[in-house]
């Protein structure tokens, strides 16, 4: 990496980036013919070969053509991680939605629907690549689905992240999927928990708990995800609901799926104007209710979304404007950003991965209100947060955030 060049790797597009390869004292460079402007015919179409440092120019770009181009095809590639994300969310609220439709006619189907869609979803998650939170776009969820997908998402990489067994994860995944199915057996004005409730009104909106058990039985579900169900409103502390069940009492499992559907309740609550930022929902949780959580699961949890989870409206360390896009749990003190940058179109906005930032970080979280118009305009923030994952991609890594400033 010790080299004068923004990337560790491009195209050679001028002859002065040739006398400083030159100047470097290099007797070898590697570069791949399959990538170079000149006619097969004229060159080796062994990619990857050596050759020495005499270089000629031919097909030259100039360095606004090459920043362009770096820019065009950054642009081209992370368009296409977000349509995958996109289209696999799209199929995954289709298949939940058949779900709901069988549960009570063909419950077999509906497990088997269920159990395919997670296995589709560990297939990538315990995959070798790592896995990061990626942010969609509002367009991406309706609300019936996007809860449910939101807490499958977040419960199976949480599950990897604590070394859970394939087995666990599995019937943490189908549990979680279908936590909520029981909602389906309530008026339609009470399928979402709101403030507005009287007691009466709360008691049945609680029992949605105990019609999914109820459904979840009758699609011969595993022990463990019924039990994650039953248990998926109780609290390490005994407040929950609707058993009240408390410490040891509660599985591994439910304690995961309970912490992680709190949080998006608190993100993504019934009255939209009720949401708090993702950001302010780990700091309550952690400051304000960690009693209700175990220990272990809420510090695992905290380390995976990072402390400014995807969705976060944040002002950098350059007094710049942010959006948290993506985070990989791995990695996650630094995320992956859109900046707001008059220079450029929203839709030509490159996410710029802050751990290739030397000098650039976060400052602090904001509530997005507290944002300038024009930035609020430009970032866009979320009324509601749809979540999945995305597998090992570094878009827009090699591309330095001075090119997009």
């Amino acid at each position: 990496m010790d080299h004068p060049f923004p990337v560790s790797n491009f195209k050679i597009s001028n002859q002065s980036q040739i006398d400083t390869l030159r100047s470097l004292g290099l007797e070898r460079i590697r570069y791949s013919p399959d990538k170079s402007a000149l006619p097969v015919d004229e060159i080796n179409t062994t990619p990857h070969t050596d050759m020495p440092v005499e270089l000629s120019g031919k097909n030259i770009e100039n360095p606004e053509e090459q920043a362009l181009r770096l820019r065009r095809d950054l642009l081209a590639d992370q368009a296409v991680s977000l349509q995958v994300c996109e289209r696999q969310f799209t199929n995954a609220a289709q298949t939940f939605k058949q779900i709901g439709e069988q549960a009570h006619a063909q419950p077999a189907l509906a497990r088997e629907l269920s159990e395919q869609l997670i296995q589709n979803f560990l297939g990538q998650i315990l995959g070798e690549d790592e896995a990061a939170i990626r942010l969609l776009s509002e367009k991406a969820g309706e609300k019936s689905s996007l809860h449910s997908i939101n807490v499958t998402v977040m419960s199976l990489l949480l599950g990897k992240a604590l070394d859970l067994s394939k087995a666990d994860m599995h019937s943490l995944g189908v549990g979680a999927l279908v936590h909520d199915l029981g909602k389906i057996e309530l008026p339609d004005r009470l399928r979402w928990s709101g403030e507005q409730f009287n007691y009466a009104e709360n008691q049945i909106f609680n029992e949605h708990v105990s019609h999914s058990v109820n459904l979840a039985r009758k699609m011969n579900l595993s022990a463990n995800a019924m039990l994650l169900i039953a248990q998926h409103h109780e609290f390490f502390d005994g407040t929950g609901y609707p058993s009240r069940v408390k410490g040891d009492k509660m599985s591994p499992l439910s304690r995961i799926v309970a912490l992680v559907n709190h949080y998006d309740n608190m993100c993504n609550p019934a009255n939209p104007a009720q949401a708090i930022t993702p950001h302010e929902a780990l700091s309550q949780i952690f400051t304000q209710h960690k009693a209700h959580f175990h220990t272990p699961t809420l510090t695992a949890f905290i380390r995976m979304m990072g402390i400014y989870p995807p969705g976060s409206v944040v002002q950098l360390t350059d007094e710049r404007y942010a959006l948290v896009v993506s985070v990989n749990s791995a990695r996650p003190i630094k995320p992956k950003v859109i900046i707001h940058d008059p220079t450029y179109p929203r839709e030509e906005a490159l996410i710029i991965n802050l751990e290739q930032e030397q000098q650039l970080c976060i400052h602090r979280s904001l509530k997005p209100l507290q944002l300038p118009k024009a930035a609020y305009d430009y970032l866009s923030p979320r009324k509601r947060l749809c979540y999945f994952f995305e597998r090992g991609l570094e878009v827009g890594a090699d591309f330095s955030v001075e090119g997009s400033a």
